[in-house]
């Protein structure tokens, strides 16, 4: 069975339902997943008159619930009204209204396990929290729904940037950047790296907050007194976990490449050089128990209507959400039920995991079972 995907449209005067279309008309798509639309057939239709003569003719199955979800075509379930006044490139009220609407219905569809993915296509912070205030973005709002700790990450193939501090005034971070945060966000990090990407012992580079790491001490004291020794817990309970490192030559040098993933303090310390490498990256938020992409720019105000978007990075999200998807059901069902071992010494003190044989009653080390 096809998973569905949930793709909530974002800012009705946005790029989000002209990266959403292209991407979805991709014959392929529909090959591996049955997309659902939240938003409004007759607002998309005005975005569709900006578009070139070959998306013209693009028709929705309108549904009510996602069950109802056919294969092969472009559903939409709505999520406001056909009134809704549209202004391509325009901050609105009402467009922040719509873009939350259709991000709850989505939501409480996976709540409901009605599918099984949530693509979200950008939309504004500020109008968004006008309609409800104290919203700061899709990664804190989709935390608070579902009762998990959450954490930013931008992937583009084997790069992947993850964050302490998201959406931070700058003049906050210093603050934020604790010992156990750190920690916590390094644990966030390493499980989604094994369950969503398959990799059985990622290495994991983190980055310093100050410039050229503090430089022992004279250009603030955070690495030495904070990052390091989270650092150093993460090692003992058995994280590979490096640095802390100086941000601008650790990418300047291509260093990264020899990592799975980078922590960066902040937002814009790993941001700035992830879209200066690519734009057409997937924004992922691990620790959730849903799987949720996006595309990683913003609404596009500028080329809202010029048909000028890339769906490259919509594309992206859509296939990373079906990759998740499936290496998550993969992990699980190797990790459901894990022979019992206990932990002795060898002969030089250290210590080794025994897994219980019940034919033999013997112990194996996991050397040998390896």
């Amino acid at each position: 069975m096809k998973p569905i995907v949930a793709i909530t449209a974002g800012d009705t005067n946005g790029v989000g339902y002209e990266v959403i279309i292209k991407a979805l008309l991709a014959g392929y798509m529909f090959e591996i997943m049955r997309p659902v639309v939240y938003g409004n057939a007759a607002v998309a239709k005005k975005h569709i008159s900006t578009l070139a003569e070959e998306y013209h003719n693009v028709t929705w199955n309108l549904i009510d619930t996602p069950e109802q979800a056919k294969d092969g075509r472009l559903n939409l379930i709505t999520c406001y009204t056909d009134e809704m006044p549209v202004q391509l490139g325009t901050a609105m009220p009402e467009a922040g209204k719509a873009a939350l609407a259709s991000l709850e219905r989505a939501c409480r569809d996976l709540k409901a396990g009605k599918v099984q993915a949530l693509v979200t296509a950008p939309l504004n912070k500020e109008t968004v929290a006008q309609a409800r205030p104290g919203f700061k973005g899709h990664t804190e709002y989709l935390a608070e729904q579902f009762g998990n700790d959450q954490l930013m990450m931008l992937c583009s193939g084997n790069l992947r940037v993850a964050l302490v501090c998201n959406h931070v005034a700058l003049s906050e971070i210093p603050a934020q950047i604790t010992e156990e945060r750190i920690l916590a966000k390094l644990k966030l990090l390493n499980n989604s790296l094994k369950r969503d990407f398959g990799l059985e012992k990622p290495r994991i580079a983190i980055l310093a907050l100050n410039p050229h790491a503090g430089d022992q001490g004279l250009l603030g004291k955070e690495e030495q007194e904070i990052i390091a020794p989270a650092i150093q817990k993460a090692n003992e309970q058995g994280l590979w976990a490096f640095g802390p490192y100086a941000a601008d030559g650790f990418f300047g040098s291509g260093h990264f490449n020899h990592f799975d993933a980078v922590l960066a303090m902040y937002h814009d310390q790993g941001l700035i050089p992830f879209k200066t490498l690519d734009m057409s990256g997937v924004n992922f938020t691990a620790g959730l128990s849903i799987v949720r992409t996006s595309p990683d720019h913003g609404t596009g105000y500028d080329i809202a209507g010029k048909d000028q978007a890339d769906p490259s990075s919509m594309r992206n999200a859509l296939f990373m959400a079906i990759d998740v998807l499936r290496q998550r059901e993969e992990y699980d069902e190797l990790t459901a039920d894990p022979l019992p071992f206990i932990v002795r010494e060898d002969r030089e003190g250290k210590p080794r995991r025994e897994f219980i044989d019940f034919k033999t009653t013997k112990y194996n080390d996991d050397k040998q079972r390896d």
